[in-house]
């Protein structure tokens, strides 16, 4: 049966307006996003579908355009659309921490940093730029390495944080395989930047690692 024919009461873009998003499921999320289903298959059908099939929200995310592609009903107008809708997202997330204290929104921090992050099947280290009101000038992937390291070079963060006169940072990287816990490399690495970056009055405010849907914080813990 065709998401039309539905009960108005069970179709998931009449409950996203009644009910909020959050009150809908992944299946049910994506099918407002897919509009319409294949023959046999209703968009929710389908929208389950992509949600088996790559196992979790973040592999979908960060699917290669073949595997996308590869589920029946799928093709490049809609991976073009998810992509869009992804950063749109990111860049939703960055003006809200150029408008406002970074260190006042560490949620957002968190977020953006999932959504720019999360989704990369390499190491990735970035760092976020912030004004004397930490608030974020830009964020930049200084390094980029293998699916489990990635090399950082003091001097280069020194550098980036001159040229975009910041008055403090935070640095983030992706563990794509492991956990969010910080391995003894982390935390010899941040203490080494923030001796680096002290030399030019520049302070780090958190180091985050990002795994998937988890995000640790130096400052949180006391790592600092």
């Amino acid at each position: 049966m065709a998401i039309t024919d539905w009960p108005a009461d069970q179709r998931p873009r009449e409950r996203l307006i009644k009910l909020g998003p959050h009150a809908l499921s992944d299946a049910e999320l994506l099918a407002v996003f897919l509009r319409v289903g294949v023959a046999g298959k209703s968009a929710v059908d389908l929208g389950r579908e992509m949600a088996t099939h790559f196992g979790s929200l973040n592999r979908l995310f960060s699917a290669p355009i073949k595997d996308f592609c590869a589920i029946n009903g799928l093709g490049p107008a809609k991976f073009a659309q998810l992509q869009a809708i992804l950063e749109l997202g990111r860049r939703s997330l960055a003006e809200e921490l150029q408008a406002g204290s970074s260190f006042d929104a560490p949620t957002a921090v968190k977020q953006y940093l999932q959504l720019l992050l999360s989704n990369k099947p390499y190491e990735s280290f970035q760092v976020l730029f912030l004004d004397v009101k930490n608030r974020l000038i830009g964020a930049e992937e200084l390094f980029r390495g293998t699916l489990t390291h990635a090399s950082v070079y003091p001097r280069e963060v020194v550098k980036a944080a001159l040229a975009h006169n910041a008055a403090s940072v935070m640095l983030a990287h992706n563990h794509p395989s492991g956990t969010p816990e910080p391995s003894s490399a982390d935390r010899q690495l941040t203490q080494t930047l923030k001796q680096a970056l002290d030399l030019i009055g520049v302070r780090i405010l958190d180091h985050f690692i990002v795994a998937g849907t988890q995000v640790h914080s130096f400052a949180e813990h006391g790592q600092l």
